[in-house]
């Protein structure tokens, strides 16, 4: 977990219940989904094995070491888990090397968050290397703190990534706002007792009590999230 400034200096807007936004990356944040699968594809093509689409919704969203595991397990490929993750962060590494996409409502809604000093983190299961890569892209100046899948002893959708991101504001994570793509991701803010607003990419899901499911980024503001804390969404 890397942070550029102390919790005790972190704040809200005076009077406003959100305390802190966490975003989670690939297929939230920035349009990238694809290129994993994409790379997954390509890795396990050179290695003597085609993947099945139906897969994808299996994979999606989860940490790597459950993704590669599955696909290793599905495929019968002679690689160990080690072996295929350094393979598929290299060959995705690659891949983004010439910038990433953002999501529709993506940089309206960083810039708004900056804008009001809302303490704003990047919460993902990728590891450091890919997120740091990512920021380079898409602005390391966004988010206060940044937690990755391979700095914490459990990911998605353990609720662990999402407390730290919470202890390292000292927010209450009842009273701030996650921001997910998968059902894994949703499942580990909603653990952690925050509010989720969904925004479904791969796969479709459903609302529920404390969650909210809109179709792109382009329908969540500042407004919205500020709602969503005190319950009036």
């Amino acid at each position: 977990m890397t942070s550029t400034i102390p919790a005790s200096l972190t704040r809200t807007a005076e009077g406003a219940a959100l305390q802190a936004v966490f975003l989670d990356m690939d297929g939230t944040l920035v349009d990238t989904e694809g290129f994993w699968w994409d790379v997954e594809k390509e890795v396990f093509a050179d290695l003597g094995h085609r993947l099945e689409e139906s897969w994808r919704e299996v994979v999606v969203g989860g940490p790597m070491t459950r993704s590669a595991g599955y696909l290793i397990d599905s495929t019968g490929a002679d690689i160990t888990l080690p072996e295929l993750t350094v393979l598929l962060n290299d060959r995705f590494e690659k891949r983004i090397g010439v910038g990433v996409p953002l999501m529709p409502g993506a940089a309206r809604l960083l810039a708004e968050l900056r804008r009001h000093e809302i303490p704003t983190a990047l919460v993902s299961a990728s590891h450091r290397r890919i997120i740091d890569r990512v920021l380079d892209s898409v602005g390391h100046h966004h988010f206060a703190l940044t937690v990755a899948g391979d700095e914490v002893t459990r990911t998605k959708p353990h609720p662990e990534p999402y407390l730290a991101a919470a202890s390292g504001f000292g927010a209450d994570p009842r009273l701030c706002a996650v921001i997910e793509d998968t059902a894994t991701g949703v499942a580990a803010g909603e653990a952690a007792g925050c509010r989720v607003v969904a925004v479904p990419s791969v796969s479709p899901i459903a609302p529920a009590a404390g969650r909210v499911v809109v179709s792109s980024l382009e329908e969540v503001d500042l407004a919205f999230l500020r709602g969503l804390v005190t319950g009036m969404r």
